[in-house]
């Protein structure tokens, strides 16, 4: 698309489907559907436009004033400080239902350094499954080959929308995998593929899935997700859970290469106590803290855990039954049974769309995204820079249904001034 081509996209009416289409018209009848799609520029803005998915939106109702208990200017070795910091491990564990015998600590660097402290710590005691289907994974994945260097590895991929064959996991084996794939919109359906009398260990990246979805915890040995997903908490603090047989592992198995002090989880060979209690190993902000302690307080307001996923499963539905009806767009994952309630990812799917080169498709994704930016309705809504050309809409609990609701026509819109743009060039 030329530069001239883009003063089209300004117009407020715009062709979606050119079967049956009449420019001149407000609507656009699409066939072989039950509604006709707006493509007039809509009146109503969404409260909120935050629907990245990562930092992710505040709860509703959220200002600056929760954080005024916050400890700052204070040790968060202090008294005060340890007790805030415990009550965040305590009251995770309450939440998310984490049986008394797991360990929970507070981790630097966000769900990425707790995924890293459970990699250096846990991996080569023996060999290990990577599944890899979406961008972290496949970035765990680098990690454990390239950095840690261990030689017995099998990694078990997939492209963008799809799963691998978990039927040929071997639980023989350690295993690394993504509860949810934050940039492919696919998720694991549940925990009944992994063996309950496995020998290895299972170590799972639950960053966008931790507050949303349920994890089996009786099948899960390390689990690592961060304040700022599902929960709108602020950045740079993770959280990492151990299970008893990953305990085992860390007081009975020393790796071979050196270990930063950010990942040292032991002292002398036995699991260093007071990290799982809220003694961290470098300095936590206590003003991230407050916040998350705000969250987890809401959290209970909206019903719990499972108030939070029925909230993120009603999101997630209010895009599955609009993509139903909307010729010119579809989930990224194809099979319901896998597609993720909160990274909601979709692709647009228009023949005219699909005849543009890879590189011009991306530039379409872009504009659209761009468009709503500058109308103040989404923001960061573009795909993840791995992933195919499309869009990411997260669709977590602290969205607001009605937000989604109102996104929607304004995404046909965009769409329509594209389309418009495109045929007129052509």
């Amino acid at each position: 698309m030329s530069k001239n081509d883009t003063k089209m996209l300004h117009c407020d009416k715009s062709v979606v489907d050119k079967r049956g289409s009449d420019p001149n018209n407000s609507a656009s009848f699409c066939p072989g559907k039950s509604r006709r799609i707006t493509v007039v520029k809509p009146n109503d803005r969404p409260n909120s436009p935050n629907f990245s998915s990562g930092p992710c939106a505040k709860r509703p109702g959220w200002t600056p004033a929760v954080l005024s208990d916050a400890l700052t200017g204070r040790s968060h070795r202090a008294k005060e400080g340890k007790a805030k910091l415990s009550a965040a491990i305590e009251r995770t564990r309450g939440l998310l239902g984490i049986p008394a015998d797991f360990q929970i600590a507070i981790v630097p660097a966000s769900d990425t350094g707790a995924v890293e402290t459970a990699l250096w710590s846990l991996l080569g005691a023996r060999g290990v499954d990577l599944l890899a289907w979406e961008s972290f994974g496949k970035g765990w994945v680098t990690d454990v080959v390239k950095q840690l260097k261990l030689e017995d590895v099998r990694e078990l991929d997939a492209d963008y929308g799809l799963l691998p064959n978990l039927e040929e996991v071997d639980f023989n084996r350690d295993v690394v995998f993504c509860w949810n794939g934050t940039t492919s919109g696919v998720r694991v359906p549940n925990a009944d593929w992994i063996a309950a009398d496995r020998e290895g260990l299972t170590i799972c990246d639950a960053t966008s899935a931790a507050f949303a979805m349920d994890l089996d915890w009786t099948k899960l040995d390390a689990v690592t997700f961060s304040w700022q997903k599902a929960l709108g908490g602020e950045a740079q603090h993770g959280m990492l859970v151990l299970s008893p047989r990953a305990v085992e592992r860390l007081e009975n198995y020393a790796p071979s290469w050196p270990m930063p002090k950010l990942f040292r989880l032991t002292k002398a060979g036995v699991l260093n106590a007071g990290i799982f209690k809220g003694e961290t190993i470098n300095t936590p902000s206590m003003l991230c803290v407050e916040d998350y302690l705000d969250a987890l307080d809401w959290a209970g307001e909206v019903g719990g855990l499972q108030g939070l996923i029925a909230r993120s499963e009603t999101n997630a539905r209010v895009i599955s039954d609009w993509v139903a009806v909307t010729p010119w767009i579809d989930f990224l994952a194809q099979d319901p049974t896998v597609r993720s309630c909160t990274s909601v990812c979709l692709r647009f799917t228009a023949p005219w769309f699909a005849a543009m080169s890879l590189d011009d498709q991306a530039a379409a994704a872009k504009k659209v995204v761009s468009m709503l930016d500058e109308e103040g309705v989404a923001y960061d809504i573009g795909y993840y820079r791995d992933a195919p050309p499309g869009l990411r809409i997260w669709c977590g609990a602290t969205i607001e249904k009605a937000d989604v609701e109102i996104l929607l026509p304004w995404l046909e819109w965009a769409h329509g001034q594209l389309e418009q743009a495109y045929r007129t060039a052509a």
